[in-house]
């Protein structure tokens, strides 16, 4: 039988960026989909965009506790057998991510797949010039190159290594890739599969709020990390460096 996606978008007042997520949800030319939204008490009209869908949905109201609960909600009510969480402010760059998807992952029998992402920045997409290391738990403990949106996970190994952690506001999915990488490889490809929106409101729109992601990866680091002294000097003279760049990113605006 062909994979089945449950992609879950988690909204709250997304009416602005939503219909651009779905389109790309629909426009895909693989059609084994489970679409789940999972809304977090919206009244700006997102609901009536979902609602209009003509195709089959699940919908969940006013999940509230943050994103992690609410994309673990997903994950409660879905049956396909891979996992995708599409926020709605983010969408697939092209109709043909999940057959690219399904190909690799039935090809290979692995348990998860990350590609890469596109920075959508005032309506122009940048491409990541990042040059993404090649895939190892030492080198995913050094720092994050999973990205969110470009990552597809099976359910029951998603399951199993127990989803989003609730306690965190940024590190959330970091925290979940090293649980996954202690478990199993993923594929990895360096195709773009989705567009990351950056606006004001996302966790990436302010200097203040890097800092604060940075020192919450930080704090999940070490505590994946092992005992070594040595190595834990590596990882905070890494997060010392990275903060500075911040800043003076931040200044330069």
């Amino acid at each position: 039988m062909p994979l089945t996606f449950s992609i879950i978008t988690c909204t709250w007042n997304s009416a602005s960026f939503l219909r651009d997520s779905i389109n790309s949800v629909l426009s895909q030319d693989y059609p084994h989909i489970e679409y789940i939204f999972v809304d977090g008490g919206s009244d700006d009209g997102t609901l009536d965009i979902i609602r209009s869908l003509n195709r089959p949905y699940t919908l969940l109201e006013n999940v509230r506790g943050g994103v992690s609960r609410a994309m673990n909600e997903g994950v409660r009510v879905a049956t396909g057998d891979v996992i995708a969480h599409l926020h709605s402010d983010d969408y697939y760059l092209k109709p043909t991510v999940l057959s690219t998807v399904a190909h690799h992952l039935e090809t290979t029998g692995k348990g998860w797949l990350f590609g890469r992402t596109e920075a959508l920045i005032n309506g122009k997409l940048y491409p990541d010039n990042y040059v993404s290391p090649r895939f190892s738990y030492a080198s995913l403990l050094r720092g994050n190159y999973v990205p969110h949106p470009a990552t597809f996970v099976r359910r029951d190994l998603m399951v199993k290594a127990g989803c989003f952690d609730t306690k965190l506001k940024y590190a959330m999915d970091y925290d979940l890739w090293l649980r996954l990488a202690r478990m199993a490889e993923p594929v990895q490809i360096d195709e773009a599969l989705a567009a990351f929106r950056e606006h004001e409101g996302s966790l990436s729109s302010s200097t203040q709020t890097r800092l604060a992601a940075m020192a919450e990866d930080m704090r999940v680091r070490n505590a994946y990390a092992g005992k070594n002294p040595i190595e834990k000097l590596e990882h905070y003279a890494r997060y010392f460096v990275r903060r500075q760049r911040a800043i003076r990113a931040g200044a330069r605006g």
